[in-house]
């Protein structure tokens, strides 16, 4: 059983135009379960590029919050576009479960033909096979879908309630999708 402030870092990324932009912010948002924020980490990625998963376990692996850290979660396994994170190296770089979250299921035919346009297809893709089984769980306020890595499923599904407390998305990750938006935007909207 997980306690229930718990400490989850979730990650989301900021809004781009995949024609014109060379980067994307992506916030981390440190929560106490899904009650309180302990801390924001603030990275750039490069739009559809590969850098993801150095960026993150650099950012992870240097705040002072490390040691308090339990879980990371992702709305997702990509950010900035086709961005993929590498959820399998960030665990074994980190040290930490891995959830990626959705709210609806991931269309992996779709996510594999988008794939076939990058000269690196396979090294991406395999990136995606390997995130683990996609799972599901009815929550009490919808059905939500995850990847995990470095967490059994009973733990997964807990601290994803434990931090879903005001909408159909874990805290960590809903409040790093407004603070990514507002850093792009100049304010906060959308649905994470």
């Amino acid at each position: 059983m997980l306690k229930k402030e718990i400490r989850i870092l979730g990650f989301d990324d900021g809004p781009h135009d995949r024609n014109t932009d060379k980067t994307v912010p992506v916030v981390g948002v440190i929560y106490r379960g899904g009650n309180f924020i302990d801390g924001i980490l603030r990275t750039d990625i490069t739009v559809d590029g590969i850098d993801a998963t150095e960026k993150i376990s650099t950012l992870i692996n240097s705040t002072r919050h490390k040691q308090q850290l339990k879980i990371v979660m992702f709305d997702g396994i990509t950010l900035g576009g086709f961005n993929i994170v590498d959820m399998v190296q960030l665990h074994a770089r980190t040290d930490l479960p891995m959830i990626a979250v959705n709210r609806k299921k991931p269309n992996i035919d779709n996510v594999k033909s988008a794939l076939k346009k990058f000269p690196d297809f396979e090294a991406r893709w395999r990136m995606v096979e390997h995130a683990g089984e996609i799972k599901s769980f009815l929550s009490e306020h919808g059905r939500i879908f995850y990847q995990a890595i470095g967490i059994d499923d009973e733990q997964a599904r807990e601290a994803i309630e434990i931090s879903t407390t005001h909408s159909a998305i874990p805290e960590p990750l809903r409040v790093a999708h407004l603070i990514a938006t507002g850093i792009v935007k100049g304010e906060s909207g959308g649905r994470a």
